[in-house]
């Protein structure tokens, strides 16, 4: 789906109907309140006009209900039109039946594009004035008691902006809803619910700001799932992609509320550490890796086991957050080299040739990588983290 037909479909459709639904509840609670009112004030006809109201409001929700949608905003439209139009020639303009006409306005112009809402609006506003001339010219044919007619003003333009104001606090909260959905679409990734890279780039930025002016320590842990590629090749992808779901869990729940976790490419993920210290990293590190390796993959958690490799590295005063990321991946591919399941911290003495370095520990220790022409077996370019 595209985000083009997301807030359309998915939302301002649903916030419509959900709408009606509630206007349709309210407004049977009003007919009742007036039934009332006219009973208490004497005047009969116009009280089981609202009789005839609740129930087309009852018969209209039902209708809602069975998904009937166009034939209950039908039914609604015309009791609203005709309670407004008795109400007004009856009581008089005065007496405040006229602003339920324009609850239509909001309705009609979110139920369409600019040439569909153009010429009910036209109606309306045509049906508001005449409704006027014609109530101005005969004046009122059930007259209230000044009182009563003062009570019944007050009543309606009392709901009248209690349904505006609902209505528009409704839209508003559907809106922020949709800005939500849309966050999250551009910020996290669609597999495993973690932020993705960008955003962590964009946090991390901001973090090493802060870093600097408090000066307080930022620490970054990349982790890469052991052996993924067999995974995938003896499991079948739907196994790979549950491995990913799952510990991409478990990874998020070793989080504390300051930190902050992200696929960071296919089964690698990145920490970021805010004041965090090089031996602290470690340590939460180790904890990470013990909390995979204890983790059941699998519906019943007793399926299989996996495991995940990383490197931890603290950002130096005088290096970019690429650098870090670079001694962190360089670090992380020490933990592959030198048997999987481990955690390697980088220094800045050990890796004043990165690209060097990494590749001289794999080809020191070929039979500890078990290459098989996977991507996590691989030595990467000095200095570049993998892309995914």
């Amino acid at each position: 789906m595209s985000i083009e037909r997301l807030p359309r479909r998915t939302t301002a459709h649903s916030a419509f109907w959900m709408m009606v639904r509630r206007v349709t509840v309210l407004a049977a609670c009003v007919d009742v309140a007036l039934f009332c009112f006219f009973l208490a004030v004497g005047s009969p006809i116009l009280a089981w006009i609202n009789v005839i109201s609740v129930s087309l409001y009852l018969v209209a929700y039902r209708l809602l209900q069975q998904r009937r949608n166009r034939a209950a905003l039908i039914l609604i439209w015309t009791e609203v039109l005709g309670h407004a139009v008795l109400g007004t020639l009856l009581t008089g303009w005065g007496a405040g039946f006229n602003y339920y006409l324009l609850m239509f306005i909001p309705a009609i112009m979110v139920s369409g594009n600019w040439r569909t809402v153009v010429p009910p609006l036209l109606v309306l506003f045509a049906a508001y004035v005449g409704l006027h001339e014609v109530s101005r010219f005969y004046g009122a044919l059930e007259p209230l008691g000044a009182t009563a007619l003062t009570v019944l003003y007050v009543f309606n333009i009392s709901v009248f902006f209690a349904m505006a104001s609902s209505t528009a606090r409704f839209y508003y909260a559907m809106v922020r809803k949709t800005e939500g959905k849309l966050r999250d679409l551009a910020t996290r990734d669609t597999l495993t619910g973690l932020f993705n890279r960008r955003h962590l780039m964009e946090l991390a930025h901001v973090e090493r700001r802060r870093a600097d002016h408090e000066d307080v320590p930022l620490s970054l842990v990349i982790a890469d799932i052991d052996d993924f590629k067999q995974i995938n090749d003896r499991l079948g992808h739907d196994a790979g992609d549950l491995v990913l779901r799952q510990v991409g869990e478990a990874l998020r729940e070793s989080c504390r509320s300051h930190d902050t976790v992200a696929r960071w490419g296919g089964e690698e993920f990145l920490f970021l550490l805010p004041q965090t210290s090089a031996e602290a990293a470690r340590d939460f590190a180790e904890r990470v890796r013990r909390a995979v390796e204890a983790l059941g993959i699998g519906p019943d958690a007793q399926s299989f086991h996996c495991t995940v490799s990383l490197g931890v590295a603290t950002l130096d005063a005088d290096e970019s957050l690429e650098e870090a990321i670079g001694r962190a991946d360089h670090a992380l591919y020490r933990s592959k080299a030198e048997g999987r399941n481990r955690v390697t911290a980088a220094t800045l003495e050990a890796d004043v040739a990165l690209g060097q370095d990494s590749a001289q520990v794999i080809d020191l220790h070929p039979e500890a990588t078990g290459l098989d022409g996977g991507p996590e077996d691989r030595p990467r370019p000095g200095g570049v983290p993998l892309a995914g």
